[in-house]
């Protein structure tokens, strides 16, 4: 088949052999044209119309194109439907006697390794993320080429998939890359690759060798050895960085150098958020529409820069358990607060600064116009003024943001040399490099701006020359330049004038001086623009060496804007300043929920007070109707906690906040039926989990456990779990716990470390409003039917319903007590009131010791099925 092709096609399959798995972008002219399959999936996908070329096959090949400049809209949505595109350019120019130029691939699109401005978030990481797995250890790698962040860690342990899971909930990466022997976590990933914000997972090869590895690694980072990076005992971290740079290397040709660090974070040092409390909390986006407004990122994002807009997502998304951290962010808003001028100085100067991360990872992949490096020295322009502003304040934070942003002036000094103060988007354009940079520029570019000058200059001094008084230098099409002399002046042509044209009226020459000049005339325009794109490289070149100095600059202003930001939202907010400690007591007063406070613009928030620690207030159970507020006062506490342990001031009258390693919500759930999950299962699931992972240091948020069974199993689990979690030799975790069971609100009889709490609700007949206000106690009635009411079901089934709640209650009424149970050392006995010889010979034969927190509610269901039978 590929004999009968034409030569440029012939051409295109053999690049496309080795391009199967991509679709192909193949330049031609102004167009890149896809052929074949490529051009049956792209016309399909992009709405593009599939045309014919001639191939030399009986058969016109399919074909479809798109522009070459502006192929980035086209290219995003084949990576948003999971094509990845491999792009082909014309490498040499076309030559006199040859058809064919040579042509290669010169850069592979995926999801995780895209630059250009227009197709990421300005807001958001791009991470690509390589994972090696064995047994139960992994090692993890992130890197987001277009800022040239890299980060590392390593995950061991029995969940340790599910560590995985958690940690790419909280970077979102946009491509997984696997390598061969982590089928079984592939599969788990697959399923909920929507949740993570991932677009693609694959498995790699597995031709990763610590050899290769460690040469690899030291070559990217210029160390003797990998030991010098911190990678010592860490063999499965080196397999993901080495995945991830060999995935680079084959899709980007070039600038992988950009990335030149490597961070190596643990886990502990950040607050724990599983990927079910990032969304139940809705950190960074809400969770029925998936949009950042109504989310607490949305509240706390006031940056003036894409560098802050994304430092203040991983705030968000990593809040701080290291006290000295936390409180030098904290000052540093505090002086901010204070001191409006100064920041007011900043933030106006900080509306003027360009991506520098984004824009230096352009620069040394090559990508970047020259309205880009432009931009690079306006941004520097603005750096002497941000420095002087921070000079008003004391602390660490900001004095280290001061010193660490270099002015940059001799980079802006080189630019302004170089660059005209009002470049064209691209080179080919010409008349990017500013006059007196490059003399043979200079020339050039008189050449073409004067060209008329010089002829009629030339045409001066032949008419001085010859004496020939009417001679006339012109253009045409065909000759060119020429001389042209009336037929009555012929006689005083010079012999080194030669004939091209005899017209009825004149005759027409050359001369070899004229041709020359010709030549030098008409090539101007093409050597004008080979030298700029020269001199061009090499001034993006001076510019990649001082990447250092640039790179801290970008994180110094990043840091700076987050925290600017945190001062504008706390000083609007009415926030304060929380006082943090290695504690273990959580003291809210008048504390208000910053999301729901904000959209709730008409109506004033109820603000509420909150106790817990680690005795007397260690599970508040919260009583009361649906819509009251429950659900809401518990994400609140939830929310100023991180708020507080980000850094940020939070919204409430004053704050003590005791360090909370982990946040775990169990907020609501619904059913999986694709995993063949029901409502239960996937409720007991998270409850399992939390159970396994939480520690006496970490803040639980529980609401409503075991409504996705009857009414007395469920009631059953939901005590089981509440004595687990207040036992402190099993847990003792501090937990906000709210349920309809009121008969759990007994539990405060029982146990010293339990208090009950209902949210306040003025009756007034059959009509009830909810006062937002959390009191101590529990709540006597449930509302249900008044809440069904408020809701607009109709009054017959309100009616109705009232009547078959009076006969139940008539009829049922001692079947919702349940007497307390007994202490035994803490130990409470939840069937201390069963004296059945069946249910206590199976009591027997437990060993709690040995049980996991799933296998205990599994044995409570059965012996709760045993009580009722």
């Amino acid at each position: 088949m590929c004999e009968n092709l034409s030569p440029m096609m012939q051409q295109y399959m053999r690049i496309k052999e080795q391009h199967k798995d991509e679709i192909l972008f193949f330049r031609l002219g102004d167009f890149y044209e896809m052929f074949f399959d490529d051009a049956l999936k792209a016309s399909k996908e992009l709405d593009l119309t599939l045309t014919g070329r001639d191939c030399g096959l009986d058969e016109r090949a399919p074909m479809c194109g798109v522009p070459y400049h502006s192929c980035e809209g086209y290219i995003q949505r084949l990576l948003k439907k999971g094509y990845n595109v491999a792009i082909c350019e014309q490498v040499t120019e076309p030559q006199k006697g040859r058809t064919l130029v040579e042509r290669e691939v010169v850069r592979i699109y995926t999801p995780g390794t895209v630059l250009e401005t227009g197709m990421l978030e300005e807001g958001k990481n791009n991470f690509l993320c390589s994972i090696a797995t064995d047994k139960n250890t992994a090692g993890m790698c992130l890197a987001d080429i277009s800022t040239g962040q890299m980060l590392v860690t390593q995950l061991s342990g029995k969940d340790c998939q599910q560590k995985i899971i958690d940690q790419l909930g909280k970077f979102s990466p946009s491509e997984i890359l696997l390598c061969q022997n982590s089928l079984q976590l592939k599969r788990a990933l697959d399923d909920i690759s929507e949740q993570i914000g991932c677009q693609v997972v694959k498995l790699v090869g597995d031709q990763f060798e610590p050899e290769q590895n460690a040469r690899r690694i030291a070559d990217q980072f210029g160390v003797a050895d990998p030991s010098e990076l911190g990678l010592t005992g860490k063999p499965l971290c080196s397999t993901a960085i080495s995945i991830l740079l060999h995935y680079l290397d084959h899709t980007q040709q070039k600038g992988v150098e950009r990335i030149r660090e490597l961070t190596i974070y643990q886990t502990d040092s950040y607050m724990n958020l599983d990927l079910s409390s990032r969304r139940n909390l809705e950190l960074t986006e809400t969770m029925r529409t998936g949009e950042k407004r109504g989310s607490l990122l949305w509240v706390l994002d006031k940056t003036k820069t894409a560098m802050g807009k994304r430092l203040i997502r991983s705030f968000v998304e990593q809040p701080l358990t290291g006290i000295v951290q936390i409180e030098k962010r904290l000052d540093a808003v505090g002086q901010l607060m204070q001191n409006l001028t100064a920041r007011s100085e900043i933030t106006e100067h900080l509306q003027k600064i360009s991506d520098l991360q984004r824009l230096m990872s352009r620069i040394v992949f090559g990508s970047a116009g020259p309205k880009e490096v432009r931009a690079l020295a306006y941004t520097a322009s603005q750096l002497p003024s941000i420095r002087q502003s921070l000079t008003a304040f004391d602390c660490d934070l900001l004095r280290q943001c001061r010193d660490g942003i270099d002015p940059l002036n001799d980079l802006k000094a080189l630019i302004d040399e170089a660059i005209e103060d009002d470049p064209p988007v691209t080179l080919k354009d010409g008349r990017v490099i500013r006059y007196g940079y490059n003399p043979q520029v200079d020339e050039l570019r008189d050449l073409i701006d004067h060209s008329k000058d010089i002829l009629l200059r030339m045409e001066a001094q032949v008419k001085e020359e010859t004496g020939i008084r009417n001679l006339k230098v012109g253009y045409n099409k065909v000759f060119g330049y020429y001389i042209e002399v009336s037929k009555g002046q012929t006689d005083l042509v010079p012999d080194s004038f030669i004939r091209k044209q005899t017209l009825t009226n004149c005759e027409r020459y050359i001369t070899q001086e004229l041709k020359e000049l010709e030549s030098r005339i008409l090539n101007a325009s093409d050597e004008i623009i080979a030298l700029e794109r020269q001199l061009y490289d090499g001034l993006c070149k001076k510019i990649t060496a001082q990447i250092a100095r640039v790179e801290e600059t970008s994180h110094q202003l990043a840091l700076l804007d987050t925290l600017i930001s945190f001062a504008a939202v706390s000083e609007r907010g009415g926030y304060v300043r929380p006082t943090v400690t290695a504690g273990e007591a959580i003291r809210i007063k008048d504390g208000r929920h910053p999301v729901v406070e904000k959209l709730q613009k008409d109506v004033p928030f109820v603000p509420n007070d909150t106790l817990l620690d680690e005795r007397d207030n260690q599970i508040a159970i919260i009583t009361g109707p649906n819509m009251a507020g429950k659900s809401t006062y518990m994400r609140q506490v939830a929310l100023i906690t991180l708020m507080a342990q980000m850094g940020c001031f939070v919204p409430a009258s004053s704050a003590e906040i005791g360090i909370v390693d982990a946040v775990f919500t169990r907020v609501g759930a619904s059913d999986d039926l694709a995993a063949g999950k029901s409502t239960f299962m996937v409720e007991m699931s998270e409850v399992a989990h939390i159970l396994q992972n939480a520690s006496r240091h970490s803040l639980l948020i529980l609401d409503e456990i075991g409504r996705g069974t009857s009414t007395f199993d469920g009631m059953s689990i939901a005590r089981a779990v509440l004595e687990y979690i207040g036992n402190r030799r099993k847990l003792g975790a501090k937990t906000l716990f709210a349920t309809h069971y009121h008969e759990l609100t007994a539990l405060e009889e029982s146990f010293s470390n339990v208090k009950n709490y209902n949210i306040a609700v003025k009756k007034r007949g059959d009509d009830i409003t909810f006062l937002r206000r959390i009191v101590p106690g529990g709540a006597d009635e449930s509302y249900g039917i008044e809440v069904a009411k408020l809701a607009g079901v109709n009054d017959f089934v309100v009616n109705r319903a009232k009547e078959i709640l009076a006969s139940l209650e008539s009829q049922d009424q001692p079947r919702h007590r349940q007497a307390a149970p007994r202490h035994e050392e803490e130990q409470p006995n939840l069937f201390a009131m069963s004296s059945q010889s069946k249910l206590e010979e199976r009591i027997k034969q437990i060993d709690v010791n040995t049980l996991t927190p799933i296998e205990a509610l599994n044995i409570l269901y059965e012996l709760a099925q045993m009580v009722k039978e």
